[in-house]
């Protein structure tokens, strides 16, 4: 399927996106409303109580085409939200630095049981079609650029309950038996409006915008392949309409840039200089990120269309935005 054709197709299909609330979430949720999905979201946060997930849903809430509910995705009355076409599996515990240590029970709740728990539940209910959210930190030291059916090294406990998760659904499709097909899309550090805070291109934003020093791990020169968050969701439409299954594929940008390569980006686009005081790198963190992603245009027919300085530029005036929003006492 073309990518226009997956934008345009959404009139009279239904869907569930767990993590709906959140940075991809909502952007999808938006994507979706605006093709003509009717949509289901699901998220632990609540956007009457949560002001983050207020300002994410904010454009969602006002369409009637839109339903939410507050609720974990291991809750049992998942089981009667599903009557979809498509589940977007997007809700989990995030990060590397946080998963060390007891850390690490929350990621297997949300990450590995969760998982498992919508699988079988999407099975129960006849749902045709699951598109799951996984990541590059499923490679952690593999060679690069990393390959889908190249080595899988995870080097923190995120990127070890990530490959659990994709591999839970891969293999649950793969079955003869399976009614449900699957694809795991391994998302490569993206960015773009509703970020959250604490991802390195936010933190760069809000260092300008704030003048108080961010940390930077490393010397910056680590490399990562960052992913525009509108590429990211057309990447999630692609996958709910093609027809291979029990596959992951790489969904990135255009290509693999060094940390103070962002840095610089940043700056121009500002016009400001990034206060940073460089710290210790930190476990967990690969000195390189780079995407093959053949497999996405042969498979998906998926091409970045935006770059680091667009990308920047965007989630720079979305920032701001918000920033005036508040002060005029609007939402944020």
């Amino acid at each position: 399927m073309h990518q226009s054709e997956a934008l345009t197709s959404g009139r009279g299909k239904t869907t569930l996106v767990t993590g709906a609330a959140g940075f991809i979430g909502s952007n999808l949720v938006d994507t979706l409303l605006a093709a003509g999905w009717r949509v289901t979201g699901i998220d632990r946060r609540s956007p009457h109580n949560d002001p983050v997930a207020a300002a994410n849903l904010q454009q969602a809430l006002r369409s009637p085409s839109f339903h939410f509910e507050q609720a974990d995705v291991t809750d049992a009355r998942v089981h009667d939200l599903l009557k979809v076409d498509v589940v977007f599996h997007l809700a989990a515990a995030t990060g590397v630095r946080p998963s060390w240590g007891v850390n690490f029970a929350g990621y297997i709740r949300d990450n590995i049981t969760a998982t498992h728990h919508l699988v079988q539940e999407c099975e129960r209910a006849d749902v045709r079609r699951l598109v799951l959210a996984s990541s590059s930190s499923v490679y952690g030291t593999a060679p690069r650029p990393s390959t889908e059916d190249g080595p899988l090294l995870p080097i923190s406990p995120y990127g070890v309950s990530k490959l659990a998760a994709e591999q839970l659904a891969l293999a649950y499709a793969a079955r003869s038996t399976a009614v449900t097909s699957a694809v795991a899309l391994r998302f490569f550090t993206v960015f773009g409006p509703r970020q959250r805070p604490d991802m390195a291109i936010s933190r760069m934003l809000d260092a300008v915008r704030t003048g108080e020093p961010m940390n930077l791990y490393g010397d910056g020169l680590q490399r990562r392949n960052f992913t525009y968050v509108a590429d990211a969701v057309r990447a999630l439409l692609l996958a709910a309409g093609t027809a291979v299954t029990g596959r992951a594929v790489n969904i990135a940008g255009p290509a693999s840039v060094t940390v103070k390569t962002v840095l610089d980006t940043v700056e121009r686009v500002t016009g400001q200089p990034v206060p940073v005081v460089y710290t210790a790198s930190r476990s967990g963190d690969p000195a390189s990120t780079e995407a093959d992603t053949l497999r996405a245009a042969t498979d998906l027919g998926y091409q970045p269309a935006v770059d680091l300085p667009e990308g920047i530029t965007s989630q720079w005036q979305w920032m701001r935005a918000a920033d005036s929003a508040t002060l005029i006492g609007g939402p944020a």
